[in-house]
């Protein structure tokens, strides 16, 4: 069966799933394939192996996190074999970095012969062989011609190899003849079975009777191949792979070992398996069913994740301004694909299929052998989940110009600005003052006032809370709307789900480039969902930079994907390497990771991007005060974090500070530093500031200034360093009726959340990072959420909306008014059976 991931956003392999009775197989497994599994309700802990036909992000960027959630399950957690080639220790060894446990990786390498030599052996690698099935494996390298050896990338990575795998069905045996054993002589009786068995019995006479005597021919159990042959380069070694020979029909050399294939399904981009010299391969194969599972144009006009589709049509239409994908996009040629050139090759000349998400080849009972449509998802539209909406909330036909009423009042009042200046964008609600309704609520809460040192959160920021700050600011009300836009791409946490990803923001600075805040698994796939297949490439070839808070796998793992694409787009464009700031640890896991692609990167250490440091890297003397503040609540002794000092950091890197003052420059930034935060060893908030610019009436207007918390509890470091923000985007894993949990988990509630963007003065405070036990919307208090509004994956803030944003969340929620926590029982999809 085809597990369609990436078949419509072509940033992953798709993966294939061989099952049996008591048997489940799956080749490949790319990002998103949790998360395409909860879709569609296939349990991945029923898989008992897993086989990469290359190990690269591509088809294997989805390990990381299926093996931590497969350790999490059960009591004792669960583990997976994992076979690839010898590439695959470089993984696992990358892995190792912040999976704990070196035994919940169950890796089986094989063909450590193979990696320096020619993918010429006459045999393959046995690495299944059971009463059910035997799966072979065969080696194929690129081979570079001597044009292409003035390329830099010529120097093959040990990820470039790619694997065949051959999957040999037992044979079936023939059916017993009862006419047969009672001319042999034999009565009707226990003897029958035990020639059905493969046993020989005696007759009365005494005659020995023998299996084949009795039985029809055997017939030959059903050949898969799967063919990843994922470049030109590979094509020439494939052809003349001598371990294939045995399957081709050719009626000039059969051979006693010739065997009939009865599918192929090939992995490769269709810029590789629609040339004439790939067609023409696959013709030696005689009848064959082709099955085409590479990157298809005709695969991408269908969602593959309908769920997230669903929600992200039905946001779209309710509010376009803040949700501009659809969850739809217009099929475009991808990889630089010619379709008229491709239309002239001789792909009609075989039996071939493009596949289809969920796709089944049936091999067994035999008589059922052949193509099986039956599980592929029906066809839908934006147009039939709109309607759907409108007949199941009639009154949220209105809502749309409703919304588009916020917007509009906006750019009315901006333009009615009295000649003095006097700003009247926005009627915003006033800041919460002293006396109002937040030291009540810090009271309710007990010790949501208190940090880690106990110091009284209402003490430590009360006193530098921003006075008469009721008023829309000047970078907002002067804003462009190509200055700033936040995208949020994953909005949930710990693994992926049927409706909100893992963590990463995309802060979009047009001209200038873009920024990842976070990097979690399937993050190229939101970006690719959100702004088209060709849109995002060139989103990834303009990032400045990459921020990773912590080494939590929800936070990390797409970012080699990025890093591997931008490193093959920008292949022969003069270029620098991409700065990725993070935690020390995660320099490790790109280092080991390396070794099987290029990544072309730069690491900087998030404790020497620390605001002291930065400041005086840009030229500004760090005060003695703000190095003391920092200690005296952050690493106090006896708080949470007092070890994070005693820990050596790393020498200073010149060169990567050298190129973040670079980069700064670039993106238009004032200052970009990190703030230790509490929630694990090494964990860190962010704080971007643009430069001021100056406006048509030669006014200076303050830059806009954006904070990301990462994972934390609420601590004053991340409230200092939010203070007169424009934006904050705070964690809110928990409810507030959860707060043991958020305390123990160092996570923050919502109301604790806002909490901490009040206090320290915020314009607008985002909520994110919900768990993913509220499926479509988190649990909040309206009274709280004045300025507050919650975050969905591929809804896009621009700076320019910022005042409109709370007023938008009442009509989000009548959206989701009964679905708070069920699922609807229409998406149910038993994919497996």
């Amino acid at each position: 069966q085809i597990l369609g991931t990436g078949m419509d956003t072509q940033d992953t392999a798709p993966s294939i799933l061989l099952f049996f009775d008591k048997q489940r197989f799956i080749f490949n497994a790319g990002e998103g394939l949790q998360r395409f599994c909860t879709e569609h309700k296939i349990k991945l802990s029923k898989i008992d192996h897993i086989f990469f036909t290359r190990v690269c992000s591509e088809t294997a960027g989805g390990l990381p996190g299926l093996v931590l959630t497969l350790a999490g399950m059960g009591d004792e957690g669960m583990s997976v074999n994992i076979w690839g080639p010898s590439d695959l220790d470089f993984l696992a060894g990358a892995m190792k970095s912040f999976i704990p446990n070196r035994a919940m990786l169950h890796t089986h390498s094989f063909g450590v012969e193979h990696s320096a030599s020619s993918s010429q052996s006459t045999e393959a690698t046995v690495t299944i062989d059971d009463e059910v099935v035997r799966i072979s494996a065969m080696f194929v390298k690129p081979r570079y011609n001597n044009e292409a050896r003035n390329s830099t990338d010529i120097n093959s990575k040990p990820g470039d190899t790619a694997i065949v795998y051959s999957c040999e069905l037992a044979e079936i045996k023939g059916k017993f003849d009862p006419g047969k054993a009672q001319a042999l002589g034999l009565e009707r009786g226990p003897k029958y079975r035990e020639l059905q068995l493969g046993n020989s019995v005696k007759t009365v006479a005494g005659r020995m009777v023998h299996p084949s005597e009795v039985l029809d021919p055997p017939i030959p159990g059903p050949i898969v191949l799967l063919v990843d042959c994922p470049t030109q380069y590979h094509m020439h070694e494939l052809f003349l792979l001598q371990s294939l020979s045995r399957f081709y029909e050719d009626s000039s050399c059969q051979t006693e070992n010739a065997k009939k294939v009865n599918c192929i399904i090939h992995l490769g981009p269709s810029s590789v398996t629609n040339t004439v010299d790939y067609q023409n391969w696959m013709k030696s194969f005689g009848t064959t069913q082709h099955i085409m599972a590479g990157h298809e144009n005709k695969n991408m006009e269908v969602p593959i994740l309908k769920g997230s589709a669903r929600i992200s049509s039905r946001l779209n239409f309710v509010c376009p301004q803040l949700f501009p994908s659809s969850g739809f996009w217009p099929v475009e040629p991808a990889n630089g694909i010619d379709l008229e050139k491709n239309k002239s090759t001789s792909f009609q000349a075989c039996e071939s299929v493009a596949a289809a998400n969920l796709l089944k080849f049936r091999l067994r009972p035999y008589a059922q052998l052949g193509l099986d449509r039956a599980s592929i998802p029906s066809l839908f539209s934006y147009e039939e989940i709109v309607d759907e909406l409108i007949s199941e909330i009639p009154e949220i036909k209105e809502v749309p110009e409703q919304i588009s009423k916020f917007w509009q009042s906006s750019v009315d009042q901006k333009n009615a600005l009295a000649p003095a200046g006097k700003h009247m964008l926005m009627v915003e609600e006033p800041w919460i003052s002293k006396d109002s309704c937040l030291p009540d609520i810090l009271d309710e809460q007990g010790n949501l006032a208190k940090f880690q040192d106990d110091s009284s959160l209402r003490e430590s920021v009360w006193r530098k809370r921003p006075k008469g700050n009721s008023e829309t600011p000047c970078c907002v009300e002067n804003a462009t709307r190509e200055d700033m836009e936040i995208t949020f791409l994953g909005t949930g946490s710990s693994q992926p789900s049927k409706y909100r990803n893992v963590s990463s923001i995309y802060i979009n600075l047009f001209a200038r480039g873009g920024m990842l805040l976070d990097c979690g698994e399937g993050t190229l796939g939101q970006l690719k969902r959100r702004f088209g297949v060709s849109g995002a490439d060139e989103a990834v070839k303009n990032l400045r930079c990459i921020w990773i808070s912590h080494i939590h796998a929800d936070h990390h793992t797409g970012l080699a994907r990025v890093l591997a694409l931008r490193s093959k787009l920008l292949n022969g464009v003069p270029h620098k390497p991409l700065l990725v700031i993070g935690p020390k640890q995660l320099l490790r896991f790109l280092n080991a990771y390396s070794t099987l692609e290029d990544l072309d990167m730069q690491f900087l250490d998030c404790r020497q991007t620390l605001k002291p440091s930065v400041e005086e890297l840009l030229g500004d003397n760090a005060t003695e005060s703000a190095t003391t503040q920092l200690e005296n609540t952050m690493f106090a002794p006896g708080s949470r974090m007092e070890n994070y000092n005693k820990k050596p950091s790393s020498p200073k890197d010149t060169t990567a500070l050298a190129n973040l003052k670079e980069v700064l420059h670039e993106s238009g930034l004032e200052i970009l530093y990190s703030v230790p935060v509490v929630h694990c060893a090494q964990a860190f908030g962010v704080v971007l500031r643009a430069k001021e610019k100056v406006s048509s009436a030669g006014k200076a207007i303050p830059g806009w200034k954006v904070v990301y918390s990462g994972d934390t509890r609420p601590c004053p470091a991340l409230v200092d360093a939010s203070r007169d923000a424009t934006v904050l985007i705070h964690e809110a894993t928990f409810e507030d009726s959860m707060k043991d949990e958020a305390i123990a988990r160092n996570h923050s509630t919502t109301k604790e959340a806002i909490a901490v963007g009040t206090s320290a003065g915020a314009y607008r405070i985002i909520l994110t990072h919900f768990s993913q036990r509220y499926p479509k919307i988190p649990v909040f208090d309206e009274e709280d959420m004045h300025k507050t509004c919650i975050a969905f994956d591929l809804m896009s803030v621009n700076l320019a909306d910022l005042p409109v944003l709370p007023k938008v969340l009442p009509h989000l929620k009548l959206l989701f008014k009964d679905e708070m926590v069920v699922e609807e029982s229409d998406e149910v999809l038993e994919a497996v059976v």
